[in-house]
């Protein structure tokens, strides 16, 4: 009876395992539930079940990339970085009101990490994702073969609560990329959320895309609600790596000297 009952179940459109209706229906029969309570069960049931898929189907879609927790993060190794910032960040208020986030300083002092962990807090809080250096985008854009297909491609960019475009300045576009990358700023601004991180102070960002006459523009719109979080210090990725301890573990010695024939003729 509970498995006809579970395909039934399924066969209208629930997502839930097979396995974790079989539990909850044989539960419910051992419990004695009323016919309201196992109603009940089932709708949180369900419902976890689709914002778990929901969660994995808009991680898929965000390309957040290899994740490095906040819980492995060296608040202490920058020399200068504002924590109470970020983590005011973290609560998500900017994304409410569409305003924007800068992460700027040099390379190698976790701009990347701290951009893509507001990501992964957005997508938990239920909200659409994009992650992408900026090149990469703007790549993607100017390889479309028309306008009608740029423009399809630029809902990609322009349609999700954050887009992060990962590390402008690091290498040199032309004019056409500048124009693209406004279109994104100016078609989201005051509306959704971007996220930027960059080596680069803003009256520089000209140098990334010389010719370009839209660049004021882009600053002055993107920079109109914007948190900036300024992060200073040497690169995480040439710190001192500790010398590797040259001594034999107990247990690499008794492995080195086992089988070791003596002078009696034993091997120990």
């Amino acid at each position: 009876m509970t498995t006809d009952v579970v395909d039934g179940l399924r066969g209208i459109g629930l997502c839930s395992s097979r396995e974790a209706l079989q539990a909850l229906l044989g539960h419910a029969t051992k419990s004695r539930m009323s016919p309201a309570e196992v109603a009940e069960q089932l709708v949180l049931l369900e419902r976890r079940e689709r914002d778990a898929r929901n969660l994995a189907a808009r991680t898929k879609r965000a390309t957040l990339g290899a994740l490095k927790p906040l819980d492995r993060f060296d608040w202490s190794f920058p020399r200068v970085i504002d924590r109470p910032h970020y983590e005011q960040l973290l609560t998500l208020g900017f994304a409410a009101h569409g305003q924007n986030v800068l992460f700027r300083g040099p390379s190698g002092v976790g701009k990347s990490t701290l951009a893509q962990n507001l990501g992964q807090r957005a997508l938990e809080k239920g909200k659409s994702v994009c992650f992408s250096t900026l090149n990469a985008a703007l790549a993607d854009l100017l390889k479309q073969e028309s306008l009608p297909a740029v423009e399809r491609r630029m809902k990609r960019y322009t349609t999700p609560d954050i887009l992060v475009l990962d590390e402008l300045g690091y290498l040199p576009c032309d004019a056409r990329s500048g124009d693209l990358l406004y279109s994104i700023i100016s078609r989201r601004h005051e509306r959704v959320s971007t996220i930027i991180t960059t080596n680069l102070p803003y009256k520089e960002w000209g140098t990334v895309f010389p010719g370009a006459a839209c660049v004021v523009a882009l600053v002055d719109r993107f920079t109109q609600h914007c948190h900036a979080l300024n992060i200073d210090g040497e690169s995480w990725r040439q710190r001192p790596v500790p010398p590797l301890d040259s001594t034999p573990s107990p247990a690499r010695k008794k492995k080195a000297t086992a089988g070791v024939k003596t002078k009696d003729g034993v091997r120990r």
